[in-house]
This record gives structure tokens, C-alpha cells and sequence, in this order.
């Protein structure tokens, strides 16, 4: 029967643990074993493990093959070393001299290598401080580039800042003044246009006097007469019809005057025929 070493899987999920086992090599990983030859727990940090030397050895010579997972843990107990030595027929004192060089060489193989993990460990750190500081030194760079830039925007972007807290800073004072200043050059211009205007009045009025004068006989135009007779007030026209009144008494009186003249002429002339 063909016998073989391996771990055997116990414990539950997430929670590995095995047993060293002797098996036909037939059955399944699970399967029935023919004997335990220790355990070994992966969980822990030393991965500990514990092995029967004796019984090991014993299914060694038996022709019992050792899984590469058992072989690894034979290596690390030193049964590797021990059945290396047996294969080649030295005795018992020999095997242990070499066994104690081997426990002395393997303290100093362990130190090397911690040594080694701690040296590994060591440089990986270097790696990440030296790729943080390279991308701390981008990310500095980049942002004073962008500092930079925004520095430009705005001495770019001030003097037009400047010129607009300018025009917002003028008190109103200077903006009153620019009103009276705007309203002094439009007065004249308005003044000026009256002035024309009545310069333009008192000439019509010239000329249509000296027209009255070289045309006296002349009637004024229904139209004229119209907006003089509009424009008089009530007073004026009252005051006209009182001269008119005034005018019209002589005219009678006049009259009468010439009435009696011509009588006295007729008695006159009678007396004189008479004589």
C-alpha cells in the first residue's frame, strides 16, 4: 500500500487548522488517516507547529512520500536534515554532532533572515516616504503654478477693478457739480432761443408799423383785427366804447351849430332884401 504524509484540513471557515497525517494516497485530502503525526497552525504569527521525530522517521523507512507541505515543515523542524544524514549510514553520535552545527547555523540562518525582512521592510518604507515626497513636491509645484497664474489674472484684471471703485468712489458732490455745470451751458442756449425769438417779434412789429404809416388809409386785415380784438380785455373794450360815446356827442352838437348858422345866414339875407 502506498502511504503518504499530508495535512489534513480541520476547524471552520476563515479558521484553517491541519493535522500531519499518514494516509493511503488513494483516499481524499479528509479522508481516514492511519495515523496523526502532529499539527500546524497557520493562523498565528509564528505559525507554530508541533511533530513526532520518531514516528516521522519511523514512516519514512516505511517508504512513506512526505507532501511538499510536509516536507516544508520537516525542513523547518530539521527531520529533513536528520533523515539526509540516516540515508547515508552514519551513526547516532554523528548524526547528533551534525545536528547540533545544524541548530547553530539555523539560529544565524533565522537572524539573516529577519535581518533581511527587517532590511525589505525597511526600503519598501523609503520607497512610499520618497513616493509621497515626489508627489507632495508635484502637488506644490502644480499649486504655485496655479498661485501664479491667479497672481496674473488678477494684476491683469485690477486696474480695471481700480477704475471701477474709481468711478463708484466719485462723491456726489463732484456729480452735483457736473449737473450744474451740464444745466449752465444748456441755460444760455435756452435763453438765447427766447431772445431771438423776441428780437424776431420786435421786428414784425417795425415793420408792420412803419406799413401802417405809408398806408394809413389802409384796413388792417380781418385777421389782425380778430387777435387784437381777442387779445384787448374787457377793460379796453369797455374804455373804447366810452370814446366812441365821447366822439359821437360833438358830432351832434356840430350839427346843431351848423343848423342855427344857417338860420342866422337866412334872417340875414331877409333883412338885407328888405332894406
Amino acid at each position: 500500500m502506498a502511504t503518504k504524509i499530508r495535512l489534513k484540513r480541520i476547524g471552520r471557515r476563515n479558521r484553517p487548522f491541519y493535522r500531519v497525517v499518514v494516509m493511503d494516497s488513494r483516499n481524499r485530502r479528509d479522508g481516514a488517516a492511519i495515523e496523526e503525526l502532529g499539527w500546524f497552525n497557520p493562523i498565528e504569527a509564528n505559525k507554530s507547529y508541533k511533530l513526532e521525530e520518531d514516528r516521522f522517521l519511523h514512516w519514512l523507512k516505511e517508504g512513506a512520500q512526505p507532501s511538499e507541505a510536509a516536507h516544508g515543515l520537516m525542513k523547518r523542524s530539521g527531520l529533513a536534515h536528520r533523515w539526509h544524514l540516516t540515508q547515508q549510514g552514519l551513526d547516532e553520535k554523528t548524526i547528533e554532532k551534525e545536528m547540533k552545527k545544524w541548530a547553530l547555523t539555523r539560529e544565524e540562518t533565522l537572524k539573516n533572515r529577519a535581518e533581511k525582512v527587517t532590511k525589505k521592510a525597511e526600503k519598501a518604507e523609503e520607497k512610499i516616504k520618497a513616493e509621497a515626497e515626489a508627489a507632495a513636491a508635484a502637488e506644490a509645484a502644480v499649486e504655485e503654478a496655479a498661485a501664479a497664474t491667479e497672481e496674473a489674472d488678477a494684476k491683469e484684471d485690477a486696474p480695471a477693478e481700480v477704475e471701477d471703485i474709481k468711478a463708484e468712489e466719485t462723491p456726489a458732490e463732484e456729480k452735483e457739480e457736473v449737473a450744474a455745470e451740464e444745466t449752465a451751458v444748456e441755460a444760455p442756449v435756452e435763453e438765447a432761443e427766447p431772445e431771438t425769438e423776441a428780437e424776431a417779434k420786435t421786428e414784425a412789429e417795425t415793420e408792420k408799423s412803419e406799413d401802417s404809416e405809408e398806408a394809413p388809409a389802409e384796413d388792417p386785415p380781418a385777421e389782425v383785427e380778430d387777435i387784437k380784438a381777442e387779445e384787448t380785455p374787457a377793460e379796453e373794450k369797455e374804455e373804447v366804447a366810452a370814446e366812441e360815446t365821447d366822439g359821437e356827442v360833438p358830432a351832434e352838437e356840430e350839427t346843431s351849430d351848423v343848423v342855427e348858422d344857417a338860420v342866422e345866414n337866412d334872417e340875414k339875407d331877409e333883412k338885407s332884401e328888405d332894406k
